[in-house]
């Protein structure tokens, strides 16, 4: 039995938790970023976008069509090259200042390649065509 459904799920869940963790600690600032706070909001909201294209992939990955397949593996690439833009942008140095990386911000790459991993091994049956053996 192929368990790859409900590992994406939980990766995926897992993936919109992390957005409300800690991602970066700005010493000078005096304030932990995470997904949904940066000063000012100068790094944007990325929990939003994360957590909506994760919505959409939970959708897809419990549909048995081979375009929701496809679908699935596109918008998991765009998320984890989402997630992999948002490491650079938060722990990028500013002024001679690191920000202090958090645990938040390893899962967030993490879990964005294990969701690509899922939608590159769908649980999917693979149908010969008629007369074939």
């Amino acid at each position: 039995m192929n368990y790859s459904k409900w590992v994406g799920l939980v990766i995926y869940l897992a993936l919109m938790g992390v957005c409300f963790m800690p991602w970066t600690y700005h010493a000078d600032l005096g304030k932990y970023f995470n997904g949904f706070f940066s000063q000012n909001d100068v790094y944007g909201k990325p929990g939003k976008f994360i957590i909506i294209f994760s919505c959409i992939c939970i959708a897809l990955i419990f549909i048995n069509k081979l375009w929701a397949k496809f679908t699935h593996l596109f918008i998991s690439g765009v998320i984890m090259a989402y997630a992999l833009k948002t490491y650079h942008l938060f722990t990028s140095s500013y002024n001679a200042y690191t920000p202090e990386k958090q645990t938040g911000i390893y899962l967030l790459v993490l879990l964005s390649i294990l969701s690509f991993v899922i939608a590159l091994f769908p649980d999917a049956p693979i149908n010969s065509p008629k007369g074939g053996k």
